[in-house]
């Protein structure tokens, strides 16, 4: 028997030049894009393995406000991880990394690591876990093997890999790295295709987990420290385990590629055809995606007559799109963009400058996402605002009062269980319930259907952190993030 796999699946980034649709709320990983179907990027990255040989339970490394996310994503596809790491903050892929080595080792293993980022679009499944398999023996051998994307282009916005031969087309040995590229001009990219000997830098690894911690620890001691500091101090959340946040704010914040790859006489590169991307920009998501006979890309309620390369999406409102060309129409439920097809990876741009000017729709959605089920902003003004509430079957509410605002529910559908100041009782459709301002509340679905309920919040200050919470079943205290 070979040695176990274990899938790594790093979840950070926010994916802004996919922005209006991935925000730091809700970033891309979690986004059904790159396929005709109704899965999302996580969800892709882990099915995509299936067939692995001895391929384990994966470990998956996300940032805290997106543990629910992450978890409901998993269920959804009958995955229960291994563990699901949370990082207070983002320290870049040598800290994930190093966390994930010191965590399958922790019981005397020592299996392989397959590290993946939870945003990339791979088209060819069956020929990504080809590669994988013949990247093993050099992985069980000691080597540090990356995947290399085999160039369609001298594209500059990727860093490059240079082996020490030219890569044979469909060869499936790895080949020892003479060095990393950042990302180059076009001049420089077209002779680094001519060689023969560059891929781009993928960012996925294989390797034991045993090898890359040495590595570590003699190229990049004080990441090593840091991390096992963060994980012996860590707290059990439920599924979860949550990174100590003193010790992991010390990490050097540093890629894989610099703290050990660059240096390392161990590394390795496999060349991978497979239909990559890294959905890094609308015009790379059109690039990768099926289209119709017109070069178009069409999701959800959209119409388009004589138009062309266009990638058309609509999340609610419906969308036309009449003789138009080379163009992205993105519609959310607070912001459209509409933007010429070469010019969309500035849309990075446009997002610091929504955040400068402390926008809203910079960051997050009107739907918020929380372990019980969502809300979405509706309507406000001065001294009152209206939500959609959506609790999911069997699902509860955090036992809370508030000291600024009284709050009307009216339930839609559903029948929901409601407890005030100790008393209980049941709200089916159109009955309704009046929260006084200091009363301690609980709202719970004891159904099979969601409940969808309608709340009017009135009072002098309307923010989410004015909830102090007694109890709940997910752990969270109160003033937690917008995401919690």
């Amino acid at each position: 028997m070979s040695t176990p796999l274990i899938p790594v699946i790093l979840c950070g980034g926010t994916g802004t030049r996919l922005w209006p649709l991935s925000r730091a709320s809700y970033p891309k990983q979690y986004w059904a894009l790159g396929g005709s179907g109704d899965d999302t990027l996580l969800q892709q990255t882990q099915q995509r393995l299936e067939g692995l040989e001895d391929l384990a339970n994966p470990l998956v490394i996300c940032n805290e406000d997106h543990r629910f996310i992450v978890a409901e994503q998993m269920r959804q596809i009958g995955i229960k991880p291994s563990a699901i790491l949370l990082e207070p903050m983002g320290r870049n892929t040598a800290p994930a990394v190093a966390i994930a080595a010191l965590q399958a080792t922790s019981r005397g293993e020592d299996p392989l690591l397959l590290v993946l980022a939870a945003d990339h679009v791979i088209r060819d499944g069956a020929q990504f876990r080809t590669t994988v398999e013949a990247g093993r023996a050099a992985a069980e051998a000691g080597q540090l093997v990356t995947f290399g994307i085999v160039p369609t282009a001298p594209e500059t916005g990727y860093g490059y890999i240079e082996a020490t031969a030219p890569l044979q087309a469909g060869t499936l040995s790895p080949t020892p790295i003479a060095r990393f590229v950042e990302k180059p001009d076009r001049a420089k990219a077209e002779g680094f295709l001519a060689t023969g000997r560059f891929t781009w830098n993928s960012g996925m690894f294989l390797f034991r987990a045993s090898a890359m911690l040495a590595e570590l620890e003699r190229l990049a001691p004080e990441v090593v420290s840091c991390c096992r500091a963060a994980l012996e101090q860590d707290a059990a959340d439920l599924d979860f385990r949550r990174l100590d946040k003193s010790a992991f704010a010390r990490c050097p914040n540093v890629a894989i590629d610099v703290a050990v790859m660059e240096q390392t006489q161990l590394g390795a590169v496999l060349p991978l055809d497979a239909g990559w991307s890294d959905v890094g920009s609308w015009s790379a998501l059109w690039d990768t995606s099926d289209k119709d006979s017109e070069g178009n890309v069409l999701r959800g309620r959209v119409i388009s007559e004589g138009s062309s390369n266009c990638y058309l999406r609509s999340e609610h409102r419906l969308v036309v799109g009449l003789g138009i060309d080379n163009l992205v129409v993105v519609e959310t439920d607070d912001a459209v963009l509409v933007a010429s097809r070469d010019q969309a990876q500035n849309v990075k741009r446009v997002v610091g400058q929504l955040e400068a000017d402390g926008s809203p729709e910079g960051k997050a959605h009107r739907r918020i996402y929380r372990p019980w089920g969502h809300y979405t902003g509706v309507m406000e003004g001065s001294r009152w605002q209206v939500k959609r509430i959506s609790v999911k079957p069997g699902a509860s509410l955090s036992l809370q009062m508030h000291h600024h605002r009284a709050e009307h529910w009216v339930v839609v559908r559903g029948t929901a269980l409601v407890e005030r100041d100790g008393e209980e009782q049941l709200v089916g459709e159109n009955q309704s319930t009046y929260i006084p301002m200091g009363c301690h509340h609980r709202l719970s679905n004891p159904g099979r259907i969601a409940v969808e309920m309608i709340e009017v919040q009135s009072g002098e200050y309307l923010g989410e952190d004015d909830i102090v919470r007694f109890d709940d079943v997910y752990g969270r205290s109160d003033q937690k993030s917008i995401a919690s």
